[in-house]
Protein backbone atom coordinates (compact mmCIF):
# COMPACT_ATOMS: atom_id res chain seq x y z
CA UNK A 1 0.00 0.00 0.00
CA UNK A 2 2.92 2.68 1.40
CA UNK A 3 4.57 1.64 -2.62
CA UNK A 4 1.32 2.52 -4.59
CA UNK A 5 1.40 5.69 -2.74
CA UNK A 6 4.95 6.39 -3.00
CA UNK A 7 4.33 5.73 -6.56
CA UNK A 8 1.04 7.94 -7.02
CA UNK A 9 3.01 11.07 -5.30
CA UNK A 10 6.04 10.05 -7.66
CA UNK A 11 4.04 10.70 -10.27
CA UNK A 12 1.82 13.31 -9.11
CA UNK A 13 5.82 15.17 -8.74
CA UNK A 14 6.59 14.11 -11.88
CA UNK A 15 3.36 15.77 -13.69
CA UNK A 16 3.57 18.96 -12.02
CA UNK A 17 7.19 19.33 -13.01
CA UNK A 18 5.92 18.31 -16.80
CA UNK A 19 3.24 20.77 -16.58
CA UNK A 20 5.00 24.01 -14.98
CA UNK A 21 5.53 24.68 -19.08
CA UNK A 22 1.67 24.75 -19.61
CA UNK A 23 -0.36 28.28 -18.54
CA UNK A 24 -1.41 28.25 -14.62
CA UNK A 25 -5.09 27.73 -14.32
CA UNK A 26 -4.81 27.99 -10.67
CA UNK A 27 -4.53 24.48 -8.79
CA UNK A 28 -6.82 23.11 -11.49
CA UNK A 29 -6.27 20.00 -12.80
CA UNK A 30 -8.09 19.46 -16.27
CA UNK A 31 -8.68 16.04 -18.32
CA UNK A 32 -4.32 16.47 -20.05
CA UNK A 33 -3.18 17.07 -16.87
CA UNK A 34 -5.21 13.86 -15.07
CA UNK A 35 -4.41 11.65 -17.96
CA UNK A 36 -0.80 12.67 -17.76
CA UNK A 37 -0.59 11.96 -14.00
CA UNK A 38 -2.47 8.45 -14.67
CA UNK A 39 0.31 7.67 -17.70
CA UNK A 40 2.88 8.98 -15.36
CA UNK A 41 1.71 6.72 -12.57
CA UNK A 42 1.56 3.77 -14.70
CA UNK A 43 4.96 4.27 -16.43
CA UNK A 44 6.65 4.98 -13.04
CA UNK A 45 4.70 1.95 -10.80
CA UNK A 46 6.98 -0.41 -8.94
CA UNK A 47 7.06 -3.71 -11.43
CA UNK A 48 7.40 -6.42 -8.51
CA UNK A 49 3.95 -4.76 -7.25
CA UNK A 50 1.71 -2.91 -9.80
CA UNK A 51 -1.20 -0.86 -9.21
CA UNK A 52 -4.53 -3.21 -8.98
CA UNK A 53 -7.11 -3.34 -11.06
CA UNK A 54 -9.62 -2.16 -8.86
CA UNK A 55 -7.76 1.24 -8.34
CA UNK A 56 -6.25 1.32 -12.10
CA UNK A 57 -10.76 0.91 -13.28
CA UNK A 58 -11.75 3.63 -10.37
CA UNK A 59 -8.78 6.56 -11.90
CA UNK A 60 -10.82 5.61 -15.48
CA UNK A 61 -14.52 6.07 -13.34
CA UNK A 62 -12.43 9.35 -12.07
CA UNK A 63 -11.36 10.61 -15.48
CA UNK A 64 -14.88 9.62 -17.37
CA UNK A 65 -16.41 11.82 -14.80
CA UNK A 66 -14.86 14.53 -14.57
CA UNK A 67 -14.90 14.93 -18.90
CA UNK A 68 -18.48 14.63 -18.43
CA UNK A 69 -18.89 17.40 -16.02
CA UNK A 70 -17.04 19.40 -18.31
CA UNK A 71 -19.24 18.35 -20.84
CA UNK A 72 -22.02 19.86 -18.64
CA UNK A 73 -20.35 22.34 -17.70
CA UNK A 74 -20.12 23.62 -21.27
CA UNK A 75 -24.26 23.16 -21.77
CA UNK A 76 -25.14 24.95 -19.13
CA UNK A 77 -22.71 27.89 -20.34
CA UNK A 78 -24.17 27.74 -23.80
CA UNK A 79 -27.85 27.22 -21.71
CA UNK A 80 -27.42 30.52 -20.15
CA UNK A 81 -25.95 32.28 -23.29
CA UNK A 82 -29.19 31.08 -24.75
CA UNK A 83 -31.41 32.43 -22.44
CA UNK A 84 -29.73 35.49 -22.01
CA UNK A 85 -30.37 36.48 -25.74
CA UNK A 86 -34.00 35.32 -25.41
CA UNK A 87 -34.85 37.29 -22.53
CA UNK A 88 -33.38 40.68 -24.63
CA UNK A 89 -35.29 39.23 -27.54
CA UNK A 90 -38.05 39.27 -25.53
CA UNK A 91 -37.42 42.76 -24.12
CA UNK A 92 -36.84 44.11 -27.63
CA UNK A 93 -40.40 42.36 -29.14
CA UNK A 94 -42.41 43.12 -25.97
CA UNK A 95 -41.05 47.32 -26.63
CA UNK A 96 -41.21 47.27 -29.99
CA UNK A 97 -45.22 46.83 -29.06
CA UNK A 98 -45.02 50.38 -27.97
CA UNK A 99 -44.16 51.75 -30.90
CA UNK A 100 -46.51 54.35 -32.33
CA UNK A 101 -48.60 54.62 -29.15
CA UNK A 102 -48.46 57.43 -26.24
CA UNK A 103 -46.66 56.82 -23.11
CA UNK A 104 -46.06 58.65 -20.07
CA UNK A 105 -42.42 58.61 -18.08
CA UNK A 106 -40.39 59.97 -15.92
CA UNK A 107 -37.78 62.51 -17.48
CA UNK A 108 -34.24 60.53 -16.73
CA UNK A 109 -32.90 63.51 -16.30
CA UNK A 110 -35.00 65.87 -14.28
CA UNK A 111 -37.89 63.53 -12.68
CA UNK A 112 -40.80 65.02 -14.23
CA UNK A 113 -43.33 63.11 -15.93
CA UNK A 114 -43.84 63.63 -19.77
CA UNK A 115 -45.87 62.10 -22.28
CA UNK A 116 -44.84 61.33 -25.50
CA UNK A 117 -45.08 59.25 -28.58
CA UNK A 118 -43.18 56.36 -28.79
CA UNK A 119 -41.10 56.29 -32.05
CA UNK A 120 -38.24 53.17 -32.00
CA UNK A 121 -36.81 50.98 -29.20
CA UNK A 122 -33.36 49.94 -28.83
CA UNK A 123 -31.48 47.80 -26.88
CA UNK A 124 -28.93 49.35 -24.63
CA UNK A 125 -26.28 47.52 -22.09
CA UNK A 126 -28.75 44.85 -21.79
CA UNK A 127 -31.92 46.96 -21.31
CA UNK A 128 -34.74 48.11 -23.70
CA UNK A 129 -34.09 51.63 -24.42
CA UNK A 130 -37.60 53.69 -26.31
CA UNK A 131 -37.14 56.89 -28.34
CA UNK A 132 -40.00 59.60 -27.35
CA UNK A 133 -39.65 62.90 -28.89
CA UNK A 134 -35.68 62.03 -29.83
CA UNK A 135 -35.07 61.58 -26.31
CA UNK A 136 -34.20 58.02 -25.28
CA UNK A 137 -35.77 56.62 -22.24
CA UNK A 138 -35.42 53.46 -20.53
CA UNK A 139 -38.38 51.04 -20.69
CA UNK A 140 -38.27 51.32 -16.56
CA UNK A 141 -38.76 54.87 -16.60
CA UNK A 142 -42.24 54.64 -18.54
CA UNK A 143 -45.99 54.91 -15.79
CA UNK A 144 -48.52 54.57 -18.24
CA UNK A 145 -49.37 54.07 -21.60
CA UNK A 146 -52.22 55.83 -22.89
CA UNK A 147 -52.74 53.74 -26.11
CA UNK A 148 -51.84 54.59 -29.81
CA UNK A 149 -51.24 58.37 -31.13
CA UNK A 150 -54.15 57.67 -33.88
CA UNK A 151 -56.59 56.56 -31.38
CA UNK A 152 -56.05 59.52 -29.32
CA UNK A 153 -56.38 62.08 -32.27
CA UNK A 154 -59.41 59.92 -33.65
CA UNK A 155 -61.32 59.88 -30.22
CA UNK A 156 -60.96 63.34 -30.26
CA UNK A 157 -61.86 64.15 -33.23
CA UNK A 158 -65.20 61.50 -33.09
CA UNK A 159 -66.22 63.53 -29.90
CA UNK A 160 -65.96 66.60 -32.15
CA UNK A 161 -68.08 65.31 -34.91
CA UNK A 162 -70.48 64.06 -32.39
CA UNK A 163 -70.98 67.37 -31.18
CA UNK A 164 -71.67 68.95 -34.58
CA UNK A 165 -74.09 66.17 -35.03
CA UNK A 166 -75.88 67.07 -32.30
CA UNK A 167 -75.56 70.78 -32.70
CA UNK A 168 -77.59 70.03 -36.68
CA UNK A 169 -79.60 67.94 -34.80
CA UNK A 170 -80.75 70.51 -32.39
CA UNK A 171 -80.62 72.94 -35.56
CA UNK A 172 -83.23 71.06 -37.57
CA UNK A 173 -85.94 70.21 -34.71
Amino acid sequence: MSDAITGASTAAQQAQASSSSLPAPAETLGKDAFMKLLVSQMQNQDPLSPTNNEDFIAQLAQFSSLEQMEELNDNILGLAVLQQSNALMAQLTDSAALIGKQVSFLDPTTGEEITGSVTSVKIENGLAVLNIGGEDVPLGNVTEITGAVDDVEATSDDSTEAETDTDTDTDQA
